[in-house]
């Protein structure tokens, strides 16, 4: 197997010609021509990831934030990024990540949201294309609730510890946006395409402060997106399925915000 052969699955499912201009998907680290004996899927990636794929013996890793993101002016051991990358480049470990593409399918971040929330009629809220890509999406509660019943079926069908909400409104919600990860921006069109409620991640504070008869909640940047990770292992096993691929052992370990107090 090699590694060129893992990214052509991954970008099947998330082509590389959908990332938002910004970001920094695909092959970071390594050569398509190189070969991969196991892999290891996670969600950021960090020094203890690769350290985890070296003791399982994967010489790839795969995951949703990509290692490299914005300009690297120096690679040393002191930073998570720079240590990242030279436990990768020192034991010949290929480094992919799936972001804004995983992000923009519906079969990926917000279509698992969706899914989670038991959502009927979604639809791409930021479609482009021929409507078939986008970022986040829009759909239907099964059966409408007040704005607390609603934090309360969040909560239960994410697992959250917490959840960050506008003031939760009493008349009946049915009509859902959902964007995972960092959603404050798309806000605005939420509402104005007929959503009661917002639900995505890093809102700031003055974003709480919504118009009558629309509600936001912050369920967490982690949260909202970690199930990328299962997606991503079920296509490489879907298309290799005697091949060595593992899910992280400390991915519920592994998101770095932390709840003090609860």
């Amino acid at each position: 197997m090699k590694v060129g052969d893992i990214t052509q699955v991954l970008e099947k499912f998330a082509p590389l010609r959908i990332q938002e201009d910004w970001d920094n998907s695909g092959l970071l680290i390594g050569s398509p021509d190189d070969a991969v004996h196991g892999i290891l899927v996670g969600f950021d990636c960090t020094p203890g990831l690769i350290e985890e794929a070296v003791e399982k013996g994967c010489d790839m890793v795969v995951t949703h934030h990509p290692l490299i993101f914005k300009g690297i002016r120096c690679i040393h051991s002191e930073d998570p990024v720079g240590a990242a990358v030279m436990l990768a480049v020192r034991h010949g470990v290929a480094v992919y990540a799936a972001h804004t593409t995983a992000d923009k399918v519906i079969a990926g971040v917000s279509g698992a949201m969706a899914r989670r929330l038991s959502l009927q009629n979604v639809s791409i809220l930021v479609p482009e294309e021929d409507g078939t890509v986008g970022l986040g999406c829009i759909g239907d509660f099964p059966e409408p609730m007040t704005g607390a019943e609603a934090l309360k079926y969040v909560q239960e069908k994410f697992g959250l510890k917490l959840i960050r909400s506008s003031k939760p409104l009493e008349t009946p919600i049915r009509r859902v946006a959902l964007l995972g990860g960092s959603g404050g921006g798309e806000m605005g069109l939420a509402c104005s395409k007929g959503a009661q409620l917002y639900i995505t991640a890093d809102v700031s504070y003055h974003n709480f402060f919504t118009p009558e008869g629309f509600m936001v909640m912050d369920i967490g940047h982690f949260e909202s997106e970690v199930e990328i990770v299962d997606i991503f292992l079920a296509e490489i096993r879907k298309n290799f399925p005697t091949f060595a691929s593992y899910k992280s052992a400390v991915l519920d370990r592994s998101n770095p915000v932390h709840y003090f107090g609860l």
